[in-house]
């Protein structure tokens, strides 16, 4: 398939995938988000990653990758996710500006490629933004991408990583910024039972439901917190964190939240 990297895990039978998201790097370094330095945040939850007994065989960086997409911006970015030992793949969220992260996050470690594929499991990045506005939407060719993508892979367990929310996360400010079309995403997604799991951002807290046979996970931000269950903008007093998973390859998979307090292992 066009635009597909093929990964080999490190440990047969399992792969390591660490999900991080919503950095929100500022193109100045003295700037801050609501007075939180993301660069140093990011920097932590890295270094944390590096730290790890059990390294990652790949990293996904699920949007808002900016805070304001500048070339700036993305440069300090590119550098801070170069230092990870492990491939990184990015999306854009609504903060982020789709050609300019193209053209300045392909370099060494870094791609912003779709399709991902190691051992019986493909990955798949979907685009949900929405020019000119906060929430997000899947277009018509994001669509038929996923659709052809989940048509050649009727051999393959199927994890879908996107930036908006498709499901209600209960916190009524958020929600009115989710994925608008959640019904065209489900609607593909229903016909094919190898669908395993879909990931996010944007909410800036964890999240986690099951819709069917298909877990449903939000994850912290590696930097400022969402109260949730908020019907307004609220930030909240936990530390920035990510998220672990192991797929592996029977189909199912495990998953846990690391907050930047939590010991290294």
């Amino acid at each position: 398939m066009r635009d597909t990297v093929n990964l080999q895990p490190r440990n047969q039978g399992s792969i390591h995938l660490i999900q991080i998201t919503d950095p929100h790097i500022l193109g100045d370094p003295d700037d801050r988000f609501d007075g939180v330095d993301t660069s140093a945040t990011l920097e932590a939850v890295i270094a944390a990653i590096n730290d790890l007994d059990n390294p990652p065989d790949l990293v996904l960086v699920t949007g808002d990758l900016t805070h304001e997409p500048e070339p700036a911006a993305y440069e300090r970015l590119a550098l801070r996710l170069q230092r990870l030992g492990a491939p990184v793949f990015c999306l854009p969220g609504n903060h982020d500006d789709p050609a300019m992260m193209h053209e300045r996050l392909n370099r060494a470690n870094i791609t912003t490629r779709k399709a991902i594929t190691a051992e019986n499991w493909r990955l798949l990045l979907l685009d949900t933004r929405e020019a000119g506005t906060h929430g997000g939407r899947l277009s018509r060719a994001e669509l038929d991408f996923l659709r052809d993508s989940l048509e050649q892979s009727a051999e393959d367990n199927i994890l879908i990583a996107l930036h908006h929310p498709p499901v209600s996360i209960a916190s009524p400010w958020m929600d009115a910024m989710g994925l608008a079309n959640p019904q065209d995403f489900f609607a593909v997604i229903d016909e094919y039972p190898v669908v395993r799991a879909v990931i996010w951002g944007h909410i800036h807290q964890e999240f986690r439901q099951r819709r069917g046979g298909v877990e449903m996970y939000g994850t912290p931000s590696t930097c400022v917190q969402f109260r949730p269950g908020a019907d307004h903008y609220i930030k909240d007093k936990l530390p920035p964190g990510f998220r672990h998973l192991f797929l592996h390859s029977e189909g199912c998979l495990q998953t846990r939240i690391r907050r930047l307090h939590s010991p290294a292992g």
